[in-house]
């Protein structure tokens, strides 16, 4: 049985070495640690299920790569470093190919490089752990194959929210900025309501040309006006015993919020160019990164229609407000996007996590799933560092509104923005914000850009 703790195995036949790893690991007072000096001792023991083996390369009973083989066999995905004196770069390159998390030469920086290569292993283990922990969770809530991913506490106030709009048929409305993942929310309330059954009929609003909005959404009949050759069913039958998701609603015009008013209304659609009333039962869900009120104040949206479709209200939170889900993100894409590609794990290293939790993403969910893809593709295809992280997103006004930062922060980053648009040209820079480029020296010099 395993026993609480991070349990890391030292396999190490010189035991003055030995020992100077196990000090120099138990100044952590979280590892538990046992001390092993041959291959043979170790693979006695590995049904205590250690965290992570440090192993010799040159054992008295045999090689580091027999040993490896073998503990795969009983644990394939044990992280195992391998410490040794061994100076062969092949069998370094070897080893790495063959899986193992680290290779490391036994020299004065052992030690100090040992001791980070664990930080990052148990780092990379917890927040896996972490992923599927979530996994679990949102599919015994809503058992559906796009999973949205976090543990935050804002994303747990929509889970909550989730629950109570899939009880019962009440209209939908979601909002929130861009890229949140209004979309992945409405799948989710719909293949978890007794409605599952039938279709949900996804609309943009914004894609579609304002005359051509109600026989979309409505159908018509055969020659109700040029080119109409045949009947067509409108997006509302279609989904008729199921859902409508109404997307961008805020684009469309008064005209045929009018129309979709007297639908909403009666429950009930004429086909354009018909004078048949067809029942419908549809439980309609809306989204917008809009603010809805606010347009019903400027008299862009009617009020009447604002207030059949609020429903429940779901505000989803922007990526900067969901802490360490931005990690948990990431690692989720990191995953997904190896296993469509083939590829071998890769990690984040503390520099890119430190940089991914800095960030604003004024793209969200999907600014995140890009870079983070496009940082895989740049990276030497075992570890993403900071360089590979490449944040290309245009500052928009309202993420300098709603993030709480300091007035020094926000200089820095609109500094930070104006330098990489100039190529890191600091004179044209200083100019372009009208300061002077000593100001700009100055952070560079401190650290601070």
């Amino acid at each position: 049985m395993k026993t609480n703790g991070f349990q890391i195995f030292i396999v190490e036949d010189d035991p003055w070495y030995g020992q100077v790893i196990e000090y120099h690991l138990g100044l952590n007072p979280d590892y538990q640690l046992q001390r092993f000096e041959t291959g043979k001792a170790l693979l006695a023991n590995l049904h205590k299920k250690p965290d992570v083996v440090t192993l010799d390369f040159s054992l008295p009973d045999m090689k580091g790569d027999e040993l490896f083989k073998k503990i795969r066999e009983i644990q394939p995905e044990l992280p195992v470093i391998v410490v040794s004196s061994q100076e062969d770069i092949a069998v370094a390159v070897k080893l790495l190919k063959m899986g193992v998390s680290d290779y490391l030469l036994k020299d004065d920086a052992t030690k100090d490089l040992l001791w980070n290569s664990i930080i990052r292993i148990r780092e990379n283990q917890s927040l896996k752990m972490e992923v599927e922990t979530l996994k679990e969770e949102l599919g015994q809530k809503f058992n559906f194959q796009k999973n949205i991913i976090g543990s935050s506490e804002s994303l747990q106030k929509v889970f909550r929210l989730i629950e109570k709009a899939i009880k019962t048929n009440i209209n939908v409305s979601i909002s929130g900025e861009t890229g949140t993942g209004k979309e992945v929310v409405a799948k989710a309330i719909h293949y978890n309501s007794k409605r599952k059954n039938k279709k949900l009929v996804a609309v943009n609003m914004s894609a579609i040309p304002d005359e051509l909005i109600e026989s979309e959404l409505f159908g018509y009949e055969k020659g109700a006006f040029t080119g109409a050759v045949s009947r067509k069913i409108g997006k509302f039958e279609e989904a008729d015993g199921g859902t409508i998701f109404l997307d961008e609603i805020a684009e469309l015009d008064l005209n045929n919020q009018s129309k979709l008013l007297r639908v909403l209304q009666e429950r009930e659609i004429t086909r354009v160019g018909g004078n048949s009333k067809i029942k419908l039962d549809v439980r309609l869900i809306v989204a917008t990164h809009q603010d809805l009120a606010e347009k019903v104040k400027k008299n862009e949206f009617r009020e009447d229609l604002y207030y059949r479709v609020m429903g429940l209200p779901i505000l989803l939170p922007p990526l900067r407000e969901r802490g360490n889900d931005v990690l948990i993100l990431a690692k989720y894409f990191i995953d997904e996007f190896t296993r469509e590609n083939d590829m071998e794990d890769i990690v984040l290293s503390q520099s890119a996590r430190d940089k991914l939790l800095k960030y604003h993403y004024p793209g969200n969910v999907r600014e995140l799933k890009s870079v983070i893809e496009l940082a895989i593709v740049m990276s030497n295809e075992k570890e993403i560092t900071a360089e590979d992280l490449s944040f290309n997103s245009i500052i928009r006004e309202e993420t300098f509104l709603t993030e709480q930062k300091s007035l020094r922060d926000h200089t820095i980053d609109i500094i930070k923005y104006y330098l990489s648009r100039n190529n890191n040209d600091v004179v044209s820079t200083a100019k372009q914000l009208e300061i002077g480029k000593s100001t700009i020296y100055k952070m560079i010099k401190d650290g601070e850009i």
